[in-house]
């Protein structure tokens, strides 16, 4: 399942005009219905996860973009809609700013890494400066799922199998943690962990002969994510965080390095 096969387009509505939350919270649920991968789902289990979700924090995560989503018992599939309001409407986004486009999805409880990949997906994809207005211009269903889908067509799915990359990657930025974890989240083949670090300067610092290095506090942030990669993708995923990071030569915060794998067995569980 990518999102090419998700999004349907009995889920797409361009160009409406909502009042408020709750209003677009049923219009979701109402086009979600609509798809017959839900068939089995009522409209109000559907309202009733939105809902649930939306109580945890908004999903208006700023910038004009909402992107409400839950995970239902009943649900057999993936479920991806787009909904474009031009004039915007108050979602309780993060940055107060109205919602101009939605992008909801509905997955099955089931499957929580697959519904992680789709909403890093759905993420990576508004990323790209310029895509959400491009994506609210569009003045027909079938010219937004149009848009949309042209942003996400390098979603990465390997199509084999061609041995694994091993990447270290080591952040001591915290605002650039998390999306460079939506990076390795999006990505269907990859495994990735977080590791809590802390560099050298706070050992050493506590040892006598090292003690007038640091005169003042050593410690900083610094987590590092290991992760494995299709190798068919690796120069991707590095191309795709040093969209978030820039160049990554001139980072003094950011490191990464990343080796062929000789083998690799077994799985974790995301």
């Amino acid at each position: 399942m990518t999102l090419f096969t998700a999004l349907f387009p009995e889920c797409v509505a361009a160009r409406m005009s909502l009042a408020d939350k709750p209003l677009a919270l049923k219009q979701i649920a109402t086009l979600a219905k609509a798809c017959p991968v839900l068939a089995e789902v009522s409209e109000a289990d559907i309202l009733a996860g939105l809902e649930q979700r939306e109580s945890l924090g908004s999903t208006g995560f700023g910038n004009g973009i909402a992107i409400p989503h839950c995970r239902l018992k009943a649900a057999s599939d993936f479920v991806v809609g787009l909904i474009t309001v031009p004039d915007g409407l108050d979602f309780e986004a993060v940055d107060g700013e109205k919602v101009r486009l939605i992008v909801f999805m509905i997955g099955p409880e089931r499957d929580p890494k697959k519904h992680i990949q789709l909403l890093s997906g759905i993420s990576n994809a508004l990323a790209v400066p310029g895509a959400t207005d491009e994506i609210v211009s569009a003045a027909s269903n079938e010219a937004l799922q149009e848009h949309f889908l042209r942003h996400v067509r390098d979603e990465l799915q390997p199509v084999e199998e061609n041995g694994r990359s091993l990447f270290h990657v080591f952040v001591q930025n915290e605002t650039l943690l998390e999306d460079i974890l939506q990076v390795f989240g999006g990505i269907e083949s990859s495994n990735a962990v977080v590791i809590g670090a802390e560099n050298i300067g706070v050992y050493l610092s506590k040892r006598p002969l090292f003690a007038d290095m640091w005169r003042d506090n050593p410690s900083r942030f610094c987590q590092l994510v290991v992760a494995l990669v299709n190798k068919l993708i690796t120069n991707e995923t590095i191309r795709r965080i040093e969209r978030i990071t820039g160049p990554l030569n001139n980072r003094p915060d950011i490191m990464i390095t990343v080796q062929d794998v000789f083998y690799c067995a077994g799985a974790i569980d995301q």
